[in-house]
């Protein structure tokens, strides 16, 4: 049985990983707007990752006895100034996300519930990931001016990147 801090907490970071997923199908649609295909896919393939990572939340609140209360989501931006602004945009949000991730494991510790901490864990560990792959595309596409032949290349590496769930777990 979940503690009402440790329910709330887990409640908030649902939504905040819905919110994820909402605000990176704006980014998408924003970079196919500007048919920056590959790109557009990076952040849909993104987009999938954030609901799934909200739902095994949520499926982890329901199997600890818990209840899920989902709040209304806050209109995500849908303009930017460039693809490298939406790499940028998307890196201070996952940091946003990772110190939300921190501070719900902080909670789980002073609860002392082992089956929350353990199951954080996870996501301490996806948070590391999320970065790091963000800061990687940021500095490709500042080496290549964000333009160019470069942009192009990318953007079509980009383009083959596909959600797999098995990966996820």
């Amino acid at each position: 049985m979940l503690t009402k801090k440790l329910q709330d907490a887990l409640n908030e970071q649902i939504n905040k990983e819905f919110f994820s997923e909402y605000f990176y199908l704006s980014i998408s649609a924003y970079l196919e707007s500007i048919e920056m295909e590959g790109f557009a896919n990076y952040f849909n393939v993104q987009a999938q990752e954030e609901h799934f990572h909200a739902m095994k939340m949520f499926n982890f609140v329901h199997d600890k006895g818990g209840r899920v209360i989902l709040k209304a989501l806050d209109k995500p931006d849908s303009e930017f100034k460039s693809v490298l602004n939406t790499i940028e945009v998307a890196l201070d949000h996952e940091k946003y996300i990772t110190k939300s991730i921190n501070d719900l494991m902080d909670i789980a510790i002073k609860e002392n519930d082992h089956s929350v901490k353990s199951f954080i864990e996870w996501y301490v560990d996806e948070q590391v990931e999320e970065e790091s792959t963000m800061s990687k595309l940021i500095a490709k596409l500042k080496l290549i001016n964000g333009e160019g032949l470069g942009l192009l290349t990318i953007d079509s590496d980009l383009s083959t990147r596909t959600f797999t769930p098995e990966e996820q777990k």
